[in-house]
């Protein structure tokens, strides 16, 4: 019996940054205790919304040990260590499982795209050359490669491979996934404004950039459709579709960024070439979290 990394909500960290593109540790630590008080499911570290395109490899490592070190066990810790070279990705993921992570996340290879069988191949050594858990990321939009359904049934018999954070969008894809791999695979919402359609179809719950401003509530979303309370969390994606929507008035994870900084929790700074959402934008998304009680 294969058991979840987690169910509910994971949020999906930013990695703060001072003014001059420094780690910021001391608001890394107010972010985690802000939602780890929230009641968020797990946390990722290192993802997309991490900037981790932008780290070194010793800062991501750095983050990691930062970020398992403040949890303390107190909910899962699933770190990034996805590449677009296979000798990376695993060199990374067993540091990643020696630090003490709970789980991996696995984008797929981007820029050289590849093809379906060197997916199985590429996620295949991952997976041989670690102990814990690993989740896959599909997201098209940004790497350039889809992973098909079929090829997610044969990497899904893989006894590392867990499940996947879906960021593809695509519905009819997804519930044939989930239909080939049944209920020992894991579907995560990689967007959060789909959150409850992937749930709906056997998913666990989402990697949400939302968590990051909001844990309380996307926690309490999928929680009330894991309890059963279908229309008590279909009324509560709804009411949060502004805000899900605001998130992405730019490339993730200015907005989430801007909307911190708001709230006092850190810096909107970003690495180049991600630069600090305009001041105008700002105050648009300052309307919208108001509207929500987020901020004064």
């Amino acid at each position: 019996m294969r058991h979840s990394i987690f169910e509910g909500s994971a949020a999906a960290i930013v990695t703060p940054m001072d003014e001059y593109g420094n780690l910021d540790y001391e608001a890394m630590g107010r972010l985690l205790d802000r939602i780890m008080d929230g009641g968020t499911d797990a946390v990722v570290v290192n993802g997309t919304t991490g900037e981790s395109a932008t780290l070194d490899d010793r800062e991501k490592l750095s983050v990691m040990e930062y970020v398992i070190r403040h949890v303390d066990g107190r909910i899962p810790v699933i770190a990034g260590t996805g590449s677009n070279c296979t000798e990376h990705a695993v060199k990374l993921s067993r540091e990643a499982e020696k630090l003490g992570a709970d789980g991996l996340l696995q984008v797929t290879p981007y820029y050289n795209k590849a093809s379906q069988e060197g997916l199985v191949r590429h996620f295949t050594e991952v997976g041989d050359h670690v102990g814990i858990p690993i989740l896959l990321y599909n997201v098209p939009s940004r790497t350039g490669v889809d992973i098909r359904p079929e090829t997610y049934k044969i990497l899904s018999e893989h006894p590392n491979i867990r499940g996947t954070k879906e960021a593809s969008g695509n519905m009819t894809a997804l519930a044939r996934t989930a239909a080939l791999c049944g209920d020992g695979f894991d579907i995560y919402s990689g967007n959060d404004d789909q959150t409850l359609p992937i749930m709906a179809l056997g998913g666990k719950g989402v990697i949400s950039v939302l968590a990051n401003i909001m844990p309380g509530q996307t926690h309490d979303m999928c929680r009330l459709f894991l309890d059963g309370k279908l229309k008590e969390s279909r009324e509560m994606q709804l009411k949060l579709l502004d805000i899900m929507e605001a998130l992405f008035w730019d490339v993730n994870p200015i907005p989430v960024k801007a909307a911190l900084s708001i709230m006092g929790v850190c810096s909107d700074s970003c690495r180049l070439p991600l630069t600090p959402m305009g001041r105008k934008q700002k105050e648009r998304l300052a309307a919208v979290m108001r509207r929500y009680g987020i901020c004064g």
